[in-house]
């Protein structure tokens, strides 16, 4: 088994982990822009010959420190390069840096080819050539904060080069992009349904091939000539030829079954016919309706009842001017309603504010980029006039009182949210007795937003069903104040069981989103888990953290997703060391770090009982993070007890701590009473509880404490709670 990273456009992330998973692939893990995986040869041939959405297939060499020329020659010589690459063989390299003293990226790849080129020279005097476009050997050198990784591109090429385009239009929308639409917009299930595809605008015929060798079961690289690894001196022939020949026997299938249900017209007649041509070279053009018409007049062709009607419009930055596209785009959206009922649709708009102009309110939506321009994938479920314009069921006198409040909590608080860019809080939290839940808003500075509602208990008196009902209102409320669709709005509900009252079942999605705090990006899970990945009362508290980890090594105890690493980290901490004892959580923190640029081994993750950590650990940290659940009994651990048990916990923090260190202890049990007399004869100590509080939740001040530590200094003159940071 070896690693591998398989890029991608920022978007298709997870699209791109289940592809993989599929394929055979282990060790699954998505990052910004990629996925990390195992797997032996033939996985990552496999994801090379069948990925619909990756970039390019990695795999790693080395890692290693680069922070000067000499630094990143010698990493690059101590690879035997000769097991890799002939002799006379040739060779390219691409290179790419950010936040390192080595700035120029083609300065870089130029050190990279020396570096190999010498090794060969040095051995026998014989010496690789360069080939830029199909090098039988590609390197890729990426350089992150003087850290460099150093890979093989398998894929040689970007793999969205299928092969089959012989033509393109003036703004190409890339395959994997397209086949990412396709997916998100369920093309594969909809055909099984017997539904056609249908794209008004169809340019080149981009999404129409895609979606036509999707449901065919062809390969996306089985037209295509160059890999990176047919040069490569590992390469399995017989591997290889295994593959493909499997891979035509299943194309032979595919086509043979599929439908002639391919629709697509454009006004640019010369674009229909490219759209022809590119059908015609991937093998496909036979099942296609190709014409000229504006997608204005487009209708369901004769007989067909349903489908997917799904389109890239022009952005107005390629292909007209700015100020027609709204027009345009509310007119598609008229016609979609007036024509297309029964049908689902997708559309790829160029920013949300296009999106906006569609008379139709999206389904789904999702945030994908168009090479570097960011753009909204909008789903729509089309329904007959009538049925969409539909009035809805008037709010109760006491649903109105509380969509009054939750407009009046918004409006009040809308400033210092923007101000302080504030994209994670809470809006509401059992304001009125009657509607008892707290509702917290996630989003990030693209303006996605996702609302996580959760339900108090109500009184024993108040009538199940009342309850259940309340509960309902406050979904709706909730949805029309913050202009939420249903789908982005996650319940936690509690039931009565034998044990009093319990929250429920909880969904199993999977489904991560991404939002933002601090200016850091979170991966937060609102379906699957009690807690969301996020605890928003904690936001001055990791904020705090990021104030004192300038030079600092930083320890993360009980560290869950490792939010408040990324905030040290972000902060300027020397390094990271988060423990959990939690794999679940510790591949979660994983995601986190890796989704800010922090990576590589000055950010430990270590799967352990905090107290076993701290009892073998001999390092000492600046900095420590203290965060314990209330109660414990893993079967993993010993039983612990916050009350019963933080003297213990803190003094074993003493012992990993520097002379001029400090501990940040918290917790959430509104209890808790800190046992001063046993812990002031070792620190001092500040009660920060109240100031660590966010003003989203003053109306539960007493959500958690928090108490500031540091260990008793001759220097009694100084004062260690001071905002400015004392230097080393």
């Amino acid at each position: 088994m070896s690693a591998y990273f398989a890029t991608c456009p920022k978007g298709l992330e997870y699209l791109l982990r289940d592809e993989l998973i599929a394929l055979g692939a282990a060790d699954v893990r998505e990052v910004l822009a990629g996925v990390h995986f195992s797997g032996t040869l033939e996985t990552a041939y496999r994801a090379c010959l069948w990925s619909r959405l990756a970039s390019r297939v990695l795999l790693p060499l080395a890692e290693f420190d680069a922070a000067t020329d000499d630094a990143l020659y010698a990493g690059v010589q101590n690879i035997d390069w000769s097991t890799h690459l002939a002799a006379h063989a040739t060779l390219a390299v691409d290179a790419g840096t950010a936040m390192s003293k080595l700035t120029h990226s083609q300065f870089i790849a130029q050190r990279v080819k020396d570096a190999v080129v010498d090794q060969f020279r040095q051995r026998d005097g014989s010496r690789p050539g360069v080939d830029t476009e199909e090098p039988d050997v590609r390197i890729n050198l990426r350089l992150r904060r003087d850290r460099a990784t150093l890979s093989l591109d398998l894929a040689g090429s970007p793999l969205h080069r299928r092969g089959w385009r012989e033509v393109q239009g003036e703004a190409p929308l890339k395959e994997n992009l397209a086949a990412a639409m396709l997916l998100r917009a369920r093309w594969p299930e909809m055909y099984a349904q017997g539904g056609a595809l249908l794209d008004p605008m169809c340019g080149s015929g981009t999404l129409l091939i895609e979606g036509a060798l999707m449901v065919a079961d062809v390969a996306p690289g089985m037209r295509r000539d160059y890999f990176g690894f047919l040069g490569w001196q590992q390469h399995d022939i017989a591997l290889w030829r295994g593959l493909l020949e499997e891979a035509r026997q299943r194309a032979d299938t595919g086509l043979r079954a599929l439908r002639s249900c391919f629709f697509g017209s454009d006004a640019d007649a010369r674009m229909v016919q490219t759209a022809k041509r590119n059908a015609q070279e991937a093998g496909v053009a036979g099942f296609f309706t190709l014409d000229k018409h504006d997608a204005l007049h487009v209708s369901p062709p004769p007989g067909v009842t349903s489908g997917l009607v799904i389109t890239n419009p022009p952005y107005g930055e390629r292909l007209g001017e700015r100020e027609e596209m709204p027009r345009l785009y509310r007119a598609l959206g008229e016609t979609l309603r007036a024509r297309f009922a029964g049908w689902r649709a997708a559309v790829l708009a160029g920013d949300a504010e296009l999106g906006r102009a569609m008379p139709l309110r999206a389904d789904k939506k999702y945030a994908l980029y168009n090479g570097a321009l960011e753009t909204v994938l909008l789903l729509f479920e089309l329904h007959a006039r009538d049925e969409t314009l539909r009035e809805a069921k008037p709010l109760s006198a006491g649903a109105q009182m509380l969509k009054n409040r939750l407009e009046k909590n918004t409006k009040h608080l809308r400033k210092r949210l923007e101000r302080e860019e504030i994209h994670c809080w809470r809006a509401y939290d059992q304001d009125m007795p009657e509607y008892a839940a707290a509702i917290d808003v996630y989003g990030n500075a693209k303006g996605d937003v996702w609302l996580h509602i959760q339900e108090y208990r109500a009184p024993a008196e108040i009538p199940a069903e009342t309850a259940r009902q309340r509960l309902r209102e406050i979904v709706r409320v909730a949805g029309e104040v913050f202009g939420v669709s249903r789908d982005r709005v996650a319940l936690k509900t509690r039931e009565r069981g034998k044990g009093g009252s319990k929250y429920g079942h909880f969904d199993q999605r999977g489904e991560f989103i991404e939002v933002e705090e601090g200016g850091l990006g979170f991966l937060v899970n609102l379906t699957d888990y009690l807690d969301t990945g996020l605890f928003l009362d904690h936001r001055l508290v990791r904020a705090k953290l990021r104030e004192l980890a300038d030079g600092r090594r930083f320890l993360n105890l009980f560290a869950y997703t490792a939010t408040a690493s990324v905030y040290a980290a972000a902060g300027g901490a020397r390094d990271t060391t988060s423990v959990d004892l939690s794999g679940t959580y510790l591949d979660w923190a994983s995601r986190n770090l890796s989704l800010n640029g922090f990576t590589g081994t000055k950010h430990r993750l270590m799967q352990s009982d905090a107290m076993e950590f701290l009892q073998r650990e001999r390092e000492r940290y600046g900095l420590i993070y203290v965060d314990p659940p209330t109660f414990s009994n893993s079967k993993r651990a010993e039983d612990f007890d916050v009350q019963r048990d933080h003297v213990r916990l803190l003094m074993a923090c003493a012992e990993r701590l520097t002379s001029d260190g400090i501990i940040v202890f918290s917790n959430n049990f509104r209890r808790f009473i800190l046992d001063r007399n046993a812990l002031e004869e070792r620190f001092q100590i500040e009660d920060w509880s109240a100031a660590s509080i966010p003003f989203d939740f003053a109306r539960r001040s007493d959500i958690h404490g928090c108490w500031l530590l540091r260990l008793h200094r001759a220097d009694a003159g100084v004062n260690p709670w001071s905002t400015a940071r004392i230097k080393k």
